[in-house]
């Protein structure tokens, strides 16, 4: 079950080049096979301004009960090279985007139903550690569980309540939280979204050869 994209949690990066205008979107809804803890998602990139991209790096990253396990056309990034808490990553690298262009990914993940996850979506410019824009890590969560059906439907920006606990009950997590207004972010994480950006963008610049 999937239903329309949404930006939710995402805000511009603050040195996007003149007349690109970048962001991604994730599905609003999704639902996780309660058996095999598996699911697959559309992660969309679009350029909303009016002049081409140039090189450009998406990259989707899992964080706790979330584990991106494949991203179609896109490489994985090993340990070392992952952002901060996170346990998964992949990236894109996408020459140019046009003016009014975008591009859809097919996202493997699998979902401890137990616990919470969130996935993070930064773009950044070429090699560099600029960041262009970021949505997340915004998680998918019920907080009515379905453990006797065949799946559970997750929403976007729902931390997730598993089946054992009380709905009522806010879980405790380490991690960083959206949770705010859609496409808002608290300033408490806005200071962090380099960070993430930058651990992946880091490593791509060891991966790709420099031109003399």
């Amino acid at each position: 079950m999937r239903a329309g994209g949404s930006s939710q949690g995402g805000t511009p990066g603050p040195s996007a080049p003149a007349g690109v205008k970048v962001s991604t979107e994730l599905p609003s809804k999704i639902s996780v096979d309660n058996k095999t803890e598996a699911t697959t998602l559309t992660a969309r990139i679009s350029n909303n301004g009016d002049k081409a991209t140039p090189a450009i790096v998406l990259s989707v990253v899992g964080f706790g009960a979330l584990k991106v396990t494949g991203v179609k056309g896109c490489s994985p990034v090993p340990i070392s090279g992952r952002p901060k808490g996170s346990n998964s990553a992949y990236h894109c690298q996408i020459s140019a985007l046009a003016a009014g262009g975008s591009k859809a990914f097919v996202v493997s993940v699998t979902y401890d139903l137990q616990s919470k996850g969130q996935i993070c979506l930064p773009v950044t410019l070429g090699t560099s550690q600029t960041l262009l824009w970021q949505q997340g890590p915004v998680p998918f969560g019920t907080s009515r569980p379905t453990p006797n059906a065949p799946d559970t439907p997750l929403l976007l920006g729902t931390d997730n309540v598993p089946a054992a606990q009380d709905a009522s009950a806010s879980p405790s997590t380490d991690l960083p939280s959206t949770g705010a207004p859609e496409g808002t972010l608290p300033p408490a994480l806005a200071g962090g979204l380099l960070l993430v950006a930058g651990a992946v963008g880091a490593w791509l610049t060891t991966r790709i050869p420099r031109r003399h």
